[in-house]
């Protein structure tokens, strides 16, 4: 004569109850992930303080050259990032005060800063060199003017409200795309958090 367990049909109930929970506890947490993914929402630590471009700019197939004509090669290997900034030919004190800027940002990555080279894309051959006064950098280096790098740099030559341009500055990465954008004006702060993120990628 059989006599079922009197304690199965709870231990069944509760062993069922303890799956769903962990169905729910794991799928759940996958769907609230992928809504704060879709809604753009990241921890604070990890949000980019530039503008971040999507899709980002192409340059792998852009070749800029130096002002003694060498090629300025991306190089990945190297894992050089480019911090760039690309005045407009009647800059004035707007591009001293951009050069000053990343100088003090520069500095403050430290051992890290030889990681960071500095382009300087000349507006024009006429208009090719620094501000007067301009501190110097020691990975600082002089683009010759380049039409068709200059147009994919996303609104490069946008007027400001006030009627004149300013001086963008923009980030790019190893392997020769542009990634981040800075409106002129920006805080080179912001600059200084995202390169010191950056620079901890491998």
């Amino acid at each position: 004569m059989n006599h079922a367990d009197p304690s199965a049909a709870p231990n069944r109930k509760r062993n069922r109850m303890m799956l769903l929970a962990i169905f729910a506890l794991f799928f759940g947490s996958l769907f609230f992930a992928g809504v704060l993914r879709f809604s753009g929402w990241r921890p604070a630590g990890m949000k980019n303080k530039g503008e971040l471009l999507q899709p980002p700019a192409d340059l792998r197939a852009v070749t800029p050259k130096l002002l003694d004509g060498t090629a300025y090669a991306w190089a990945p290997i190297n894992r050089v990032w480019r911090v760039t900034i690309a005045p407009p030919a009647d800059c004035g004190a707007e591009c001293t005060k951009a050069v000053e800027d990343i100088y003090k940002v520069w500095e403050l990555l430290g051992r890290e800063a030889t990681r960071v080279d500095v382009l300087w894309l000349c507006p024009s051959m006429a208009a090719c060199e620094l501000p007067t006064n301009a501190p110097k950098l020691a990975t600082l280096r002089l683009l010759q003017a380049d039409a068709g790098l200059r147009a994919k740099l996303p609104r490069v030559d946008l007027v400001t409200f006030d009627g004149h341009r300013g001086v963008p500055v923009y980030v790019i990465d190893p392997n020769g795309f542009v990634i981040l954008r800075y409106a002129a004006g920006s805080d080179p702060g912001d600059l200084r958090s995202d390169l010191a993120k950056l620079l901890k990628l491998k």
